[in-house]
């Protein structure tokens, strides 16, 4: 791992990934989650202070970057849920089948490297009537803008630390087993267009 991805890159999308309007949009997902709480992606822990301790059990927080979990350790400490942290990636869960109420996945299946496999194991740990409550950036529908995501996707990747303008949110859920209960498509007001289109909503198993 190099200094940029090492050192800068984290630290920059760790910015991105926190301004208020990023924030507000969490704060929209976030309070919905309650039992046991997978979070794929903890990274830095940005969704900690928006969980409801008289809801949520205790959050499982899943990630294999060390460097983006060090910028979490103070937000760890100040959790006001249980939390455990496994050093692992989202495509091998060291989690039991049927385990999990509730899944929460923000702004991770952009970077993940197998978001399919990533999707099924997280559908194997939920309980049959667990659901996995999402908030997404990724692939427009409108050709015009999917044509600059794509053609902008390697820069983008290299600068943002693995983070893909490309991939389809509503797609990868239905063809991983999940039936889309809740979904909203827009464009985030004050981004550009090629980075700015989300999907958040509810899903369940099948």
């Amino acid at each position: 791992m190099g200094i940029y991805s090492r050192y800068i890159g984290p630290k920059l999308v760790s910015c991105l990934c926190s301004m208020d309007d990023i924030t507000a949009e969490r704060e929209r997902v976030i309070p919905l989650a309650s039992g046991v709480v997978l979070e794929i992606g903890m990274g830095p822990g940005l969704n900690l202070s928006l969980y409801n301790p008289l809801a949520v059990t205790k959050v499982i927080g899943v990630d294999p970057n060390e460097a983006f979990l060090h910028l979490g350790e103070a937000r760890r400490r100040k959790s006001r849920v249980p939390l455990e942290i496994l050093h692992a990636p989202a495509e091998a869960l060291p989690l039991t089948d049927c385990t999990v109420d509730t899944a929460v996945i923000t702004y991770t299946l952009c970077s993940v490297d197998d978001p399919d496999r990533a999707l099924r194991e997280v559908r194997r740990v939920l309980k049959p009537d667990g659901r996995v409550l999402f908030l997404e950036h990724g692939l427009s529908p409108e050709e015009h803008v999917a044509r600059w995501q794509r053609r902008l996707n390697p820069i983008w990747r290299s600068l943002a630390v693995g983070c893909n303008l490309t991939r389809p949110v509503a797609e990868l859920f239905q063809r991983t087993g999940f039936s889309i209960q809740e979904m909203e498509e827009y464009y985030l007001g004050g981004a550009p267009r090629v980075l700015g289109f989300h999907c958040r909503g509810i899903a369940q198993v099948s």
